[in-house]
């Protein structure tokens, strides 16, 4: 029996090494190389595993150890630290989803409380796959991501009260009214419980396990706490996974919670690997082949309806139109919980077999297709804001023109309010430059215009918003998100209503330097490189360099770094700059076109100061540059020069030159 065991865990864990490695090419979740090992070693598939008890056993782990770390992360301070708009958001989403998969299923000729099981189950989505591929795209700071994020932490825990309620649907409890007064008083129970362990009972046993100093000891004693309350709830007709909820739930206002949670995760990542794959085993690949149109089809159909419901709920909550609607993309898949409530369902006979099979390969699939729905929302949502939609759906139900904005001229524009924004507008107050700042988050713009701030909630992104914020008069506008998607429609829109604008992102990537430039941007910072030089200075400081050859040392990295990252800089610096100093002055750069009368002149033999009243500043050639050429420099065809004047100036000049390209 030993060896017998030994073997399934080698199947097992290499096959699942194997998949997931190729999975890792095509960045497909870790998720479905475990489902789909499940379903090539079990006996619906190639039959190595037939005796799934073992199997189960180590999921059952698997499944304690995932709930006690959801119950460890959960932290009631930091539950309503989301802000009353996220957690509307979040009940929202649950309730309509939960709604939508409901008429689905009744749809579909299901019974009412297998319905109401199947709405509970779709309504939840999954935490794991998501932050992994949001964070991966480095968009977990963005608005959207949050959003998510505060939504995904509410349907975690909304687990466990729709685990309460399975035996409820299943009818297990007698009578309606019996079962309700069952339900509620176990409810307070586990409420009570949860109580008196974080005050009491958890303080004290931590604080006696950690003055051993003893690492072993320390392990030991928190996997047997989460394993005996575990099981001392599913002695009195509770779930193991609620017991392991509660276990983490009463762990993780205590000041050892982040050390526990460190511990525990490996035991976790290797365990909870078993419960997938147990759930693998389940799925009956010639069943789901039988009806293979109709788990396509009701793929699609709950995808869509997720989008919808998970895109609405924000909406209502005030959020504008782009982040609603990329939150319904991020939370359009059915989450990893659904097999917990899934299997529980079928443990009590809520759900038939048919049912389950048909469930657990629709979850798996839109699984798989969320990497791709979540790469592909920018486009759809930039796509279906061409709509003609209401202006309250577009910038949110917090509309910038209900603010009543004073009218600003040459004023500074921060979008973001965050470390960035929040030091810009100090900086700009202190200097008497007038500035106005837009941001998404509701809580912080009701907090700091309380403060007197010149903060007002809106969508960047949104021209209406941007108009309303005067961005044909101002003079600056920094963009300080963490939304690349978002930074470089802000920085397009920006340029197209006003060219004048100076324009300076920020952006985590190099990738962005060379879209933000071509789109319009005049200078764009990248974090990597500031980074790496203030590192570098204090480096040289430890070693006592002295301070001169440290700034030399800091112009040359900066020069290397970004001549090699960002050549379209250099050709629009010296515009930019001017255009900022000088705001009625305008710059072009143009090509000198074969057959020109200028082609093969000295700029003195042209004059262009007295004639036309334009002056050259540079002049870009062969991958090169010339800045500031004297009157003895000979222009050639295929030559770009970039040269100052006053627009109606210009427009007389640039005949002399060919077809002008505005900078």
């Amino acid at each position: 029996m030993e060896l017998l065991f030994l073997r399934n865990i080698i199947i097992i864990s290499g096959l699942a090494t194997l998949i997931i490695l190729l999975f890792h090419r095509f960045r497909i979740p870790t998720i479905i190389g475990f489902i789909l090992t499940g379903m090539l070693v079990g006996p619906h598939g190639l039959g190595l595993i037939r005796e799934t008890s073992q199997v189960d056993n180590l999921a059952n782990i698997g499944l304690i150890l995932l709930l006690f770390v959801i119950g460890i992360e959960f932290s009631p301070k930091s539950f309503l630290s989301l802000g009353k708009p996220i957690l509307t958001a979040g009940v929202l989403q649950i309730m309509l989803a939960a709604f939508a998969g409901y008429a689905l299923a009744l749809v579909y000729g299901r019974p009412l409380e297998e319905s109401l099981l199947i709405g509970l189950l779709t309504s939840l989505s999954s935490t794991a796959i998501v932050l992994a591929i949001i964070q991966e795209r480095g968009e977990i700071d963005t608005p959207y991501g949050n959003t998510a994020l505060g939504i995904l932490i509410l349907q975690d825990i909304a687990v466990v009260p729709m685990m309460l309620l399975i035996p409820l649907l299943a009818g297990r409890s007698g009578n309606l009214s019996e079962a309700l007064l069952e339900f509620l008083f176990k409810a307070v129970g586990v409420v009570l419980l949860a109580i008196i362990g974080m005050r009491w009972v958890a303080p004290f046993i931590l604080y006696q396990i950690a003055r051993t100093r003893n690492r072993e000891i320390f392990l030991i004693s928190i996997i047997t706490l989460s394993f005996a309350i575990a099981w001392l709830t599913s002695t009195i007709g509770l779930s193991l996974a609620l017991g392991a909820f509660l276990a983490g739930l009463i762990i993780s206002e205590s000041e050892y919670s982040r050390d526990i949670l460190g511990s525990v995760l490996p035991l976790r990542n290797v365990f909870s690997s078993f419960f997938f794959v147990s759930i693998g085993m389940l799925i009956d690949i010639s069943q789901i082949a039988e009806q293979i149109v109709t788990v396509l089809a009701l793929t699609i159909g709950i995808l869509i309806l997720k989008i919808i419901s998970s895109a609405i709920a924000p909406a209502i909550a005030g959020f504008p139109f782009r982040i609603s609607l990329l939150t319904g993309f991020a939370l359009s898949q059915i989450g990893e919980f659904s097999f917990i409530l899934a299997r529980t369902g079928l443990s009590v006979g809520l759900l038939t077999t048919s049912t389950f099979q048909l469930l657990l390969a629709v979850a798996s699939l839109t699984l798989f297709i969320t990497p791709f729905a979540i790469a592909l929302a920018p486009q759809a949502v930039s796509m279906l804001a061409r709509l003609p939609l209401p202006k309250t759906l577009i910038v949110g139900r917090f509309p910038l023109q209900e603010l009543k904005i004073e009218e600003k001229r040459d004023h500074l524009i921060i979008v973001g309010y965050g470390f960035t924004g929040r030091n810009l507008a100090r900086a700009a107050s202190a200097a008497n430059i007038p500035y106005l700042i837009l941001d998404l988050n509701p809580e912080i713009v009701r907090k700091e215009r309380a403060a007197g701030e010149p903060i007002y909630f809106g969508d960047a992104t949104q021209e209406p918003v941007l108009e309303h914020a005067g961005i044909k008069t101002a003079r600056v506008m920094v963009i300080a998100i963490h939304d690349a998607a978002a930074e470089r429609r802000i920085v397009e829109l920006a340029s197209r209503l006003n060219p004048n604008v100076y324009i300076i992102a920020r952006t985590h990537y190099i990738s962005e330097l060379e879209p933000l430039y071509r789109l319009g941007a005049d200078e764009v910072v990248p974090e990597e490189y500031e980074t790496a030089v203030e590192i570098f200075t204090r480096v040289l400081n430890v070693y006592l360099v002295p301070q001169e050859d440290i700034e030399k040392f800091i112009n040359e990295l900066r020069a290397y770094s970004y001549e090699m990252l960002r050549s379209i800089s250099r050709k629009r610096a010296v515009p930019a700059e001017i255009r900022l100093k000088l705001p009625e002055t305008a710059i072009s750069e143009v090509k000198l076109a074969a057959g020109s009368p200028a082609a093969g002149k000295t700029l003195a033999e042209l004059s262009l100061r007295k004639r036309y009243g334009v002056s050259v500043l540079a002049i870009h050639r062969n991958h090169q540059t010339i800045p500031n050429p004297d009157g003895d420099t000979r222009l050639y065809a295929g030559d770009r020069l970039v040269i100052v004047g006053t627009k109606d100036k210009l427009n007389v000049a640039e005949s002399l030159f060919g077809n002008p390209e505005v900078a």
